[in-house]
Parts: C-alpha cells; sequence; structure tokens
C-alpha cells in the first residue's frame, strides 16, 4: 500500500514541489550554475573560453550542459559563418532571471564556509 503525504498534501504545496522538482531536474549537475554564473556576468563566450573560466570541466561535459541549457532557453548558441565556423554561447532575457538565486546560493555559501571555518577553529 502506498503511503500517503501527511506535509504536502494540499495543492498549494503539491504544486511548489513539483515546480522546485522540475527546477531542481534543469539545473541540476556540479556545473549548470558554473556555467549560468560566467554567463550572467553579461559576456558572450566561445566554448574555449567558457572552457578556460570554469576550471575542471572538460570539453565533453560543457558541451553536454550548454546543449541543456540551451534546450531549457536559458542559454542561446550563435553560430557565425566563418573560418573556422564560430560560436558564441550568451545568457538568456530568461536565464537572467536566475540571477538573484545564483547571487543567494553564492553568499549562502560564502556564509557556510565561513561558519565552517570558525567551527574548525573553535575545535583547534
Amino acid at each position: 500500500m502506498k503511503k500517503k503525504a501527511v506535509l504536502n498534501n494540499n495543492v498549494v504545496c503539491q504544486t511548489r514541489m513539483t515546480a522546485i522538482k522540475d527546477t531542481m531536474g534543469i539545473l541540476s549537475g556540479k556545473w549548470k550554475f558554473h556555467i549560468l554564473g560566467t554567463l550572467i556576468r553579461g559576456e558572450k563566450l566561445r566554448f574555449m573560453d567558457l572552457l578556460r573560466e570554469i576550471d575542471g570541466i572538460g570539453t565533453k561535459m560543457l558541451s553536454k550542459e550548454l546543449q541543456d541549457l540551451e534546450m531549457n532557453h536559458l542559454v542561446k548558441r550563435t553560430v557565425f559563418n566563418t573560418k573556422p565556423v564560430t560560436v558564441e554561447y550568451e545568457i538568456t532575457e530568461y536565464g537572467k532571471t536566475l540571477s538573484p538565486i545564483i547571487e543567494e546560493i553564492a553568499n549562502w555559501g560564502i556564509d557556510y564556509r565561513n561558519k565552517l571555518h570558525k567551527r574548525s577553529e573553535i575545535a583547534v
């Protein structure tokens, strides 16, 4: 027999939890926030520039993550008819709506690291 949800039982809560699940599905992974955070600075960047900016990501992973972000309308890919072909990536207007969220996550991470650092000083 399936357990019945107790806390997430009302329609508003279920709608919110579904929205959170969808958002996490789109933004989950180690690299998407790095990519979006880099592009949010307002620059159009070529693939190799992004690869250099995001320490530790490989070419296959960057390519996959950019495709996912483009598919979800967060990143725009522009191909120029040059030799060799030039491809630029930029944040979309919709992608820019994530800016305050990324900023808050960064602030939370800074605060968390500071608390851990203070805790480790006290323990020593």
